[in-house]
Order: C-alpha cells, then structure tokens, then sequence
C-alpha cells in the first residue's frame, strides 16, 4: 500500500478501522458539518485503487459514492441506522488517476416514509468524475441495526 499523496484538506480527518467492506478503500476521510448535516468523503487515489490501465477503478468509486450517498440519508433523518442500498446509479464522466484527491458530495437528499433518494458527484477539484444517484431503504424497524456502533463511528459519534 502506498502512503497519502499529499496534504489532506483542511476539516477532513480519517475514518476510523473497523467499518467493514469501508476498510478495503483505506485511507478515507470524512468531513462532517453537522449545520448542513453534510457529510463529505474524500480520498487519494493510490497504486492499489487503480485498474490495469491506470486509472481509479470504477468499484473504488461506486463504493465511495455509495458510503457517501447512505450516510447523507442518515444525516438527513438525523438517525443513525443500518439502510442498505436498493439500487445505484452511476455515470461515469471522466477519471481519476493516482495522486489525485477525490470527493464524493451527495448533493439532494430527499426522505419518503421508508426509503430514500440521494444523488450526488465524485470530484477532482472541479472536474466531475462520476455523477451517481441512488434509492436507500430506510426501515421504520430495528432489523438492521446490529452494528449501530459501526454505524455511529463512520459520522464520528457515540451509539
């Protein structure tokens, strides 16, 4: 694994070990504001991210958009819960290479009884990515929330 490419910006801090499948994209970093209940991923395309011709693989992406989109839910319900993703939407503009800083920004979030609809960009600097939308099942039961602490940990609060 190769190290962070360079200085990570300002307000982002890394996401924690132990967020399961997350692990795998490591490192990733979150920032947070609570006020816009905003939640910002972002990190740097290393050696082990890319695919055989050079460029960030599209799956290192996806499960960015993902994680991003599903925890936008969260903030926007202001609930911490396990809501696995229906279905995921992706259009992928253009790519990513090594050194480069990547963030994913879910930027609608909209709420209905039990799911939800987020839709969002992956960016280097101003230079769209990919664009992903997405429908998250939000459950008005407790079936999913067998690792709420995971859950609490990835928006850096206690369960």
């Amino acid at each position: 694994m190769s190290k962070d490419m360079g200085k990570v910006p300002e307000g982002f801090e890394e996401l924690p070990e132990g967020l399961g499948f997350t692990d795998v994209l490591r490192p990733v970093y979150r920032r947070i504001d609570p006020d816009k209940k905003e939640l910002r991923l972002g990190m740097y395309v290393q050696a082990q991210h890319g695919n055989m011709i050079g460029i960030c693989h599209g799956g290192v992406l996806m499960t960015l958009a993902d994680i991003a989109a599903a925890q936008s839910v969260h903030f926007a319900r202001d609930e911490l819960a396990g809501s696995p993703t229906i279905s995921l939407n992706f259009d992928f503009v253009s790519a990513a290479r090594e050194g480069d800083w990547i963030e994913a920004h879910t930027e609608l979030v909209e709420l209905k009884r039990l799911f939800a609809f987020a839709s969002g960009t992956i960016r280097c600097g101003d230079k769209v990515i990919t664009r992903y939308s997405g429908t998250i099942y939000t459950p008005d039961h407790e079936g999913f929330d067998a690792n709420i602490k995971k859950i609490a940990r990835l928006h850096g609060r206690e369960a």
